[in-house]
């Protein structure tokens, strides 16, 4: 009887591996395609007084140097779109953006970013030529162009001022940031 116990116990462990790695791949195919390749640089996950709020990948297009890259959050906890807009601002703000520029991109992230559940996902990609892409779950969400706005928004988690200084560490990698946050990197 334990022996089927323990069986049974293998194949549902088996079966949620393979979900979570369908998954997985399912959400690498249109990083991939928009990265062409994509190369995962690091990866970590946040957590906020012992809460697993997400984990998160870093991307590459082909190369650790390439000024194109991808943030995936996978997240863990159900939050609102605007409780992730209103953050997002708070970030930029301990980062250095004006208030006022803050707020106003943050009111145009509550626009379009939805509520998120448990296991679904948000993605950014920036390319220099299109600015700063959105994705719910592999589709399409928005877009805002310009540096300045990817240059803050991708800070949350790369620039050297994070408040999550950890999980900068474990993006990165032992490679350096992308060239919009023009930190100077030796490798």
């Amino acid at each position: 009887m334990k022996y089927f116990a323990k069986l049974f116990l293998a194949a549902v462990l088996l079966v949620a591996y393979a979900m979570n790695f369908t998954s997985f791949a399912r959400d690498l195919v249109y990083i991939d395609q928009v990265l062409n390749p994509a190369k995962l640089q690091g990866s970590g996950k946040l957590t906020w007084w012992g809460l697993h709020i997400y984990d998160a990948s870093f991307y590459r297009a082909g190369s650790f140097s390439s000024p194109e890259f991808a943030l995936h959050l996978q997240y863990h906890k159900s939050l609102s779109g605007l409780a992730i807009a209103n953050r997002s601002a708070e970030e930029m703000s301990k980062l250095g953006v004006p208030d006022t520029q803050a707020q106003l991109w943050g009111k145009q992230l509550a626009i379009f970013l939805p509520n998120v559940e448990p296991g679904q996902s948000l993605t950014a990609i920036y390319n220099p030529k299109q600015g700063t892409t959105f994705y719910f779950d592999g589709n399409p969400l928005a877009q805002i162009a310009g540096a300045d706005f990817s240059k803050a928004f991708f800070g949350i988690w790369l620039d050297p001022k994070t408040s999550a200084p950890k999980l900068r560490e474990q993006l990165l990698g032992q490679h350096c940031p992308p060239p919009l946050l023009q930190e100077s990197c030796k490798q």
